[in-house]
């Protein structure tokens, strides 16, 4: 729980820190961008302190590779 806390304490510090400068130069694409990947981080971040698994991107991969590396491994024999 304190976990949480942290994170969205820093999130929200990072935020005041960056949104007023944004804000001011009318950067509304870097602001959704920043919004997009500052929530994306908080949900990533939250899950990994409750010791949930996250799968790999490397494992979605070698899900889709598998079957073509087995086909082409099996033509060399």
């Amino acid at each position: 729980m304190w976990y949480i806390l942290g994170i969205l304490t820093v999130s929200i510090g990072i935020t005041l820190y960056e949104v007023p400068y944004l804000l001011k130069k009318n950067l509304k694409r870097e602001s959704w961008a920043f919004f997009i990947l500052l929530i994306f981080g908080i949900i990533l971040s939250i899950v990994e302190s409750l010791n949930i698994s996250i799968s790999n991107p490397l494992d979605w991969l070698t899900f889709i590779y598998k079957p073509f590396t087995d086909f082409i491994l099996g033509l060399l024999k």
